[in-house]
């Protein structure tokens, strides 16, 4: 046996028979009863552990990892709703799959990092490929983690960065709660992890489409991941002019249509767009400050953007263009898709939607088993450096 892998998907709502019907799917299109791993990605509104439970009844108890969306992707389906979930299955004589699973990183990202590199310390292998990262978007500041992460295995004798692929769990827009599973286990604020190892390679693709909309501004007051002025003046009242009228009773559907744009490092130009995107996932009314998923520093440069329809379409092509390049012409054995939501129903139609990730789908393989969901954040290597991404798509192509 090679690798095979398999897709099912449902939207029902009881969440006992859509775990059911989703896992007899995947297992059905991968030819195999039980398979050597798990992939689930589903909506909230389902009782997790009910959904949880009936999917590792059907797979065998199989090693298992996966988060909540605000919306699931799959091949041909494209589902932003309270009731979908998708699961991938997997069987392999090719590839091995290790997973791990850290909570509480709500009381500091670095030291989560460390914990998770502890966690895989004993995966870490010459034949790693990458590792899968699936975190709470409510809670998770990026750059102080892979700090520590990449330190801690480094000291554990890692030669070179783990290529780190993934997304950040989501809900329906609440941002009230979000879901990481492992196992038999639903937590929230905290991560789970598959190290993938063995023989094979992964072709990735990464593009935002999002355009500057005024001029240069400057950061002049900040803490770690919270901008607290912006040209000497608190931040909200700096970007007031780009927030509209609603923005202080509907922060989630304003900060969807502005966001920040940082200009991109020059050692990561050569894989990546002019500017760096950042999502405020919060604000502050009190000190007019706002909370973006990553560190910033005083006097660093930023520009207000918003989405471009065009520029997400033609993103997409360059995506597919990038992926078929690195997999010169071998067929991907599966896909893993993060898909920003900012990129979804908010900004197109539900057949613009669906025909831009198809045609994705099918520029990579027309039937190559694929899983994704749409997140509050995505992560993705540029020029072999981990990074953080908002409003993007990140596109894993495993062969």
């Amino acid at each position: 046996m090679a690798t095979s892998a398999g897709v099912g998907f449902s939207e029902h709502r009881n969440p006992a028979q859509a775990g059911k019907d989703a896992a007899l799917q995947a297992l059905e299109q991968a030819g195999t009863a039980k398979p050597d791993f798990v992939f689930v990605f589903a909506t909230v509104g389902y009782n997790q552990q009910a959904l949880l439970r009936a999917i590792r009844e059907v797979t065998a108890g199989a090693p298992l990892s996966g988060c909540s969306g605000e919306g699931i992707i799959t091949r041909e389906t494209v589902a932003e709703t309270n009731f979908g979930v998708a699961v991938m299955v997997i069987s392999s004589a090719e590839l091995r799959f290790n997973h791990a699973m850290v909570q509480g990183i709500g009381g500091g990202a670095a030291q989560a990092g460390e914990r998770l590199a502890g966690e895989i310390r004993s995966f870490l292998a010459p034949d790693n490929i990458a590792c899968f990262l699936l975190a709470d978007g409510l809670v998770f500041n990026f750059d102080p983690f892979l700090s520590a992460f990449e330190t801690a295995l480094r000291q554990a004798g890692q030669a070179g960065p783990l290529p780190l692929f993934g997304g950040l769990a989501a809900d329906n827009w609440a941002s009230h709660k979000t879901y990481q599973y492992h196992n038999d286990e639903v937590f929230s604020e905290g991560l789970s992890c598959v190290v993938m190892s063995g023989s094979g390679g992964i072709a990735s693709g990464v593009n935002h489409g999002c355009v500057p909309v005024g001029g240069k501004r400057t950061i002049t007051r900040s803490q770690g991941n919270i901008i607290y002025e912006i040209d000497g003046i608190p931040a909200l009242d700096a970007l007031q002019d780009y927030l509209g009228e609603d923005w202080r009773t509907q922060w989630n559907k304003t900060s969807l249509n502005v966001c920040l744009g940082f200009k991109t490092p020059a050692h990561l130009k050569h894989g990546y767009e002019e500017y760096i995107i950042r999502y405020m996932m919060g604000k502050d009314d009190a000190q007019g400050g706002v909370t973006i998923q990553s560190e910033v520093s005083e006097g660093t440069e930023l520009w207000i953007v918003r989405r471009d329809k065009e520029l997400i379409t033609c993103g997409m092509q360059a995506i597919s263009g990038q992926i078929r390049e690195q997999l010169a012409g071998r067929t991907p054995r599966f896909v893993l898709h993060f898909e920003c939501v900012g990129r979804g129903k908010v900004v197109f139609r539900e057949q613009e939607k669906l025909e831009l990730i198809r045609g994705l789908q099918q520029e990579i393989g027309g039937n190559v088993p694929w899983i994704g969901l749409y997140t509050y954040g995505e992560i993705g290597p540029v020029v072999s450096n981990n990074c953080f991404h908002n409003f993007t798509s990140v596109v894993t192509a495993v062969y």
